[in-house]
């Protein structure tokens, strides 16, 4: 039976770590996406709100419909800012995981290219191998020849 190479091992362990940091890259992506859809969804609600508060222009309004407002958009204002800090975190993790993704794949290119290496190698012993043979063949036929 023939041994097997232990950098097919490592190999198979390469593209099995290479898979899951493909799948934590896709994941931290969608997350990146779910968040700033929801600060899109925060800036346009707010952007709908100060719509409608001009559209009461000229209008008359009490002082306490205005601090409400006011003091509604305020925290609009602060649900934006701690989303902006949310998506930059989803960013940050997103780059993290894009960055741990290319280094397994790094390494799983440079198994493969130490196991072709490899495989090139053993294939030019063998071919020395046989021309070795060969050689050997040659010579003998040619001895038996000249000793007729």
């Amino acid at each position: 039976m023939a041994k097997t190479d232990p950098l097919i091992t490592v190999l198979k362990l390469s593209k099995d770590a290479e898979e899951q940091a493909s799948l934590q890259l896709r994941s931290a992506q969608l997350e990146l996406q779910r968040r700033q859809a929801q600060l899109k969804a925060l800036q346009d609600y707010r952007l709908d709100y100060m719509k409608q508060m001009e559209q009461q222009q000229g209008q008359q309004i009490s002082a306490s419909y205005y601090h409400q407002f006011h003091q509604f958009v305020r925290q609009i204002d602060n649900a934006i800012v701690q989303q902006v800090n949310t998506v930059q975190e989803a960013l940050t993790q997103q780059q993290h995981r894009q960055t741990h993704w290319q280094e397994k794949q790094q390494k799983r290119k440079a198994v493969e290219l130490l196991l072709a290496k490899k495989a090139e190698a053993a294939q030019l012993a063998e071919q020395r191998k046989e021309q070795k043979m060969v050689d050997e063949f040659a010579s003998q036929q040619f001895y038996r020849k000249s000793r007729r």
